[in-house]
C-alpha cells in the first residue's frame, strides 16, 4: 500500500506508546497510517538524523492576534514546531465570535483551541503601559454568557479560564475564582487557572481546584511559588497533585524560575504540561516559544521523554482529546520534526538568572492533515 506520506528513518519518539527508535511514520488521508520500517509513500521525506514526535501542543498561548493587546500571530508558533496552540483566555464571551471568525479559522490547518476567560471581553488590559486585571471588576464577570458561548463552540471552547491574583484580579480574592469554578461544572470542562502574588494565596487557590483542573504558571517565583524556603515542596501542592490537579509550566513574562524548577526537581516532582505562555511581552524573550521552554527543562536534567511528555500526550490528556500527542494508527495525521543539538546554549529565566545549557530543541517542520505544512 502507498501512503500519502512518509518520513523516513527519523528517530520516532512517542511517549504516549513507550516507542524510541529509528523508523518510518506513515500518514494516510490525513491521519496516521503506521510506524514501522521501510513504509511506501507517494512523497518521502528524509528526517534521518532528526527526531519525529507527535504533533506538539502548546497549552498555554495568547494568538488572538489583533484582538487583543497581548496576542501574537499563531502561524509564528506554528513555524515553531506546534501543531496545536491552545490559547488560555485571551478572549471571553463577549468577543469569542471575533477570535474564532478572524483568527481561529484562518489559521486552519493548525489547530487553535480556547480556554474561554470567565470575564466578559477576556484579557483586554495586557501591554506595557497599560496593565488591567479583567478578574478585578466583578462587574465583568460573566458565567451566564460563557456557558452560552462555549455551549455553542464544543469544537473549540476546551475549558474555563481565570486569573487570580494581585495583578490580574486585585483584592478579588477567589471570588473570579468560584465564579469560573461554577461555569465549568455546569459545563463538565476543565479550568484553567492563573495565580500571581497574593491575594489569593496559593493553598486558597488549590483548596478549589477539581481534579482535571489546570494550575498554570505552577513554577513561578516567590511569592506564591510551590517550594518552601527550607527547599521542600508545600504541602498543599503535593495534596493536590494526589487529588489529581494538573500542574502546567506556562512559561511567560513572570512565571518560571529556575530556583524554583530546580527545588522542585531535587523533590521528584515534575510538571505534568509544559507550556510557553507565550504573548506579546514574552515572544522575544524571556519565553520565546515551546521549544525554548522545553530546551530549558532538558538543560535542567529533565529527561527528553519527559519533556516530550509533558508536551503532546500529557496536554493531549489535560484536553480530553485522544486524538492529540500520538502517532498510533488513525491518530490525527500531525507531527512535528525536531533536531536537537549539543553545545552550549543561553537561556534565562523571567528573575533574569541566566543558565548556560548544553541541549536545545529546534524546530525542522510540521505535519498537518498528513502532508508537510509549507506556512
Amino acid at each position: 500500500m502507498q501512503l500519502d506520506l512518509v518520513l523516513r528513518g527519523g528517530r520516532v519518539i512517542d511517549p504516549s506508546q513507550g516507542v524510541d527508535s529509528v523508523m518510518d511514520v506513515g500518514f494516510q488521508s490525513g491521519r496516521v497510517a503506521g510506524i514501522g520500517a521501510e513504509l511506501n509513500g507517494a512523497e518521502v521525506k528524509d528526517v534521518s538524523g532528526l527526531i519525529v514526535v507527535p504533533g506538539l501542543v502548546d497549552l498555554h498561548t495568547h494568538v488572538y492576534w489583533g484582538g487583543t493587546s497581548l496576542g501574537v500571530d499563531p502561524l509564528r508558533l506554528a513555524r515553531g514546531g506546534c501543531t496545536t496552540l491552545v490559547d488560555a483566555g485571551s478572549a471571553g464571551p463577549g468577543n469569542y465570535a471575533g477570535f474564532l471568525e478572524h483568527v481561529i479559522r484562518p489559521s486552519s490547518p493548525v489547530r487553535v483551541l480556547a480556554f474561554l476567560n470567565v470575564s466578559f471581553a477576556g484579557i483586554y488590559g495586557f501591554a506595557r503601559r497599560v496593565m488591567v486585571g479583567e478578574s478585578g471588576d466583578l462587574r465583568l464577570m460573566a458565567p451566564a454568557e460563557a456557558v452560552e458561548v462555549a455551549n455553542a463552540n464544543r469544537d473549540t471552547i476546551v475549558g474555563v479560564k481565570v486569573r487570580v491574583g494581585l495583578h490580574a484580579s486585585q483584592y478579588s480574592g477567589v471570588i473570579p475564582l468560584d465564579i469560573a469554578r461554577q461555569t465549568a461544572e455546569e459545563l463538565g470542562l476543565p479550568m484553567m487557572v492563573h495565580i500571581d502574588h497574593p491575594p489569593p494565596t496559593l493553598e486558597d487557590v488549590l483548596a478549589r481546584l477539581r481534579p482535571g483542573d489546570i494550575l498554570t504558571h505552577c513554577f513561578r517565583p516567590f511569592p506564591n511559588n510551590p517550594a518552601t524556603a527550607a527547599g521542600g515542596v508545600r504541602d498543599a501542592v503535593i495534596e493536590a497533585r494526589k487529588r489529581g490537579i494538573l500542574f502546567d509550566i506556562g512559561h511567560g513574562m513572570g512565571s518560571f524560575a529556575f530556583k524554583t524548577a530546580r527545588t522542585m526537581a531535587a523533590n521528584g516532582f515534575a510538571p505534568d504540561c509544559i507550556s510557553s505562555d507565550v504573548h506579546a511581552l514574552c515572544i522575544d524573550g524571556p519565553a520565546f516559544d515551546l521549544l525554548t521552554t522545553m530546551s530549558k527543562f532538558l538543560c535542567l536534567g529533565m529527561k527528553l521523554d519527559d519533556v516530550l511528555r509533558a508536551a503532546t500526550a500529557a496536554p493531549a490528556k489535560a484536553l480530553r482529546r485522544s486524538d492529540l500527542g500520538s502517532l498510533r494508527p488513525g491518530s490525527v495525521g500531525e507531527a512535528s520534526i525536531l533536531e536537537l543539538k549539543n553545545g552550549k546554549f543561553d537561556y534565562v529565566d523571567v528573575v533574569g538568572e541566566r543558565l548556560t545549557g548544553d541541549w536545545r530543541l529546534e524546530p525542522r517542520g510540521i505535519v498537518l492533515n498528513g502532508q508537510l505544512w509549507k506556512g
